[in-house]
């Protein structure tokens, strides 16, 4: 796991080290999450394609409707951990606000 970490680095170098891992571990469950929803639509779309493993298709559909909708849920996650953190400022500039350093 270590060798494909970097993959979901976070490169702001104005960022804390702190923020860095947590921007890295959402990503790998986003990423995770995402691919888990695309595969349950991949097989539902086989199984669908067959009367007899029709309803099998149709739960996978299920299960990928439900990875997708986890996926704003992860970020929404991660944007609270954020504020958690003392990291509002950020997350106010990101979102066009002014920081309360900036009034």
């Amino acid at each position: 796991m270590t060798r494909i970490r970097h993959l979901w680095t976070y490169h702001d170098p104005g960022q804390s080290a702190r923020r860095k891992e947590i921007y890295a571990a959402y990503e790998l469950w986003y990423t995770v999450v995402d691919v888990g929803a695309a595969l349950s639509f991949l097989a539902g779309s086989i199984l669908f394609l067959s009367d007899a493993t029709k309803t099998l298709g149709t739960y996978l559909f299920i299960v990928g409707s439900a990875l997708f909708l986890m996926k704003p849920a992860i970020r929404l996650t991660r944007e609270a951990q954020y504020a958690a953190h003392g990291d509002a400022d950020t997350l106010a500039r990101r979102v066009g606000w002014q920081s309360s350093t900036e009034r």
